[in-house]
């Protein structure tokens, strides 16, 4: 059997930059090489699409070197048309040919790529790829799109306002009066952005204003969200193959005991006071029901390839948090520690992946 040909594609424009080259040096350095030949394609800080190293180790997540994309002079050139599927590549040699594309995996988190936007230039080159559409990548990006659509599928979420600095600026008292509606505690976060870069909790309202500058740095729109108090529980999603159904995994928890919450270094960079549980301690019951609204999430933002569910376990039940449409990767990660408590080892998950989206042609 001929394998498949792979365009693993990281970085990126956004703030989780190093992220997406982290996770891509955990892709690199499981994928199976008997089943995919893999391009490993780099966006830089910049946008310039660069043929990347192959090397697992060149992405290391490194807390005091964190990975990037750097322009090493090269430029990749997608299909000139949807007729082709040809992949180029110049360099300070000329202009060689890197062979027919089968399909694009785009490991990229956060804006310009987790949110539509690349998936739009993959559409339009009719290149078949892994991963959500442009629609639930951009519902799935933006926080109060997210709760609207959840909401309007009778899915409980947090209350929320969202406000642009525009609108804080012509109407503060109208603002202020919405925003101290929500109560103390609440978590103030940009509209479009991941991994909690920008997020502040705030737990006095002099601190609001310091929050809403960091937000705003990020996005134009920021959401001031109420504190949900119950345990953080995530679980994974799948699309199925063709014919098959929606599949969702065991259930992780993530146990905060010395932070304010579960923010980027804790995440990532393997700060402390944080633990991570799975499966977590879940009756049938509850998993079933949790499985249920995630299941019913991921198809509520019309959701295709893969996902993690982010909810908090009240009291009264579950309430969804957000949805992450292209989850944190990393072989440690919750989304793939999820499945492979699930029977799915990392190896196979990325196996099914790039086998579903190559299937679904989006043609």
């Amino acid at each position: 059997m001929d394998k498949l040909r792979v365009v693993l594609l990281f970085g990126g424009r956004s703030s989780e930059h190093s992220i997406s080259c982290a996770t891509a040096g955990g892709v690199l350095g499981a994928i199976d090489r008997d089943r995919f030949e893999v391009i490993p394609v780099g966006i830089t800080r910049d946008g310039a699409y660069v043929l990347e190293s192959d090397d697992p180790a060149r992405f290391g997540l490194d807390p005091e070197h964190l990975p990037e994309v750097v322009d090493n002079g090269t430029r990749v050139r997608w299909p000139e048309s949807a007729s082709s599927r040809e992949l180029r590549v110049t360099d300070a040699s000329g202009e060689r040919s890197l062979g027919d594309v089968d399909v694009v995996f785009p490991i990229l988190h956060g804006r310009f790529g987790e949110d539509g936007t690349v998936q739009g230039v993959l559409e339009l080159a009719g290149l078949p790829y892994v991963g959500n559409g442009v629609l639930a990548s951009a519902v799935g990006m933006d926080k109060h799109f997210t709760k609207t659509v959840l909401q309007g599928a009778g899915i409980e979420v947090a209350p929320w306002v969202t406000l642009t600095r525009s609108a804080l600026d012509d109407d503060p008292e109208l603002w202020k009066r919405r925003v101290h509606g929500l109560g103390l505690p609440v978590f103030v976060k940009p509209a479009r952005a991941g991994s909690s870069v920008g997020v502040t909790k705030v737990s006095d309202w002099s601190e609001l204003h310091g929050a809403l500058d960091i937000a705003f740095a990020e996005d134009g729109a920021v959401l001031i969200e109420s504190a949900v108090v119950g345990r953080e529980i995530e679980c994974g999603v799948l699309e199925g193959r063709p014919g098959d159904g929606v599949r969702v995994s065991v259930a992780g928890e993530v146990v905060v005991t010395g932070r304010d919450f579960y923010d980027f270094d804790a995440k990532y960079l393997d700060a402390a006071g944080v633990e991570l549980i799975c499966p977590a301690d879940l009756g049938d019951g509850e998993l079933f029901e949790l499985q249920r609204i995630a299941r019913r999430a991921f198809e509520a933002i019309g959701g295709q390839g893969l996902a993690r569910v982010d909810v908090f376990l009240t009291g009264e039940g579950f309430v969804v948090n957000e949805i992450n449409t292209m989850p944190g990767f990393t072989p440690i990660s919750m989304f793939p520690t999820c499945w492979l408590n699930s029977g799915l080892s990392y190896a196979d998950l990325i196996t099914e992946l790039i086998e579903v989206g190559y299937a679904a042609g989006r043609r």
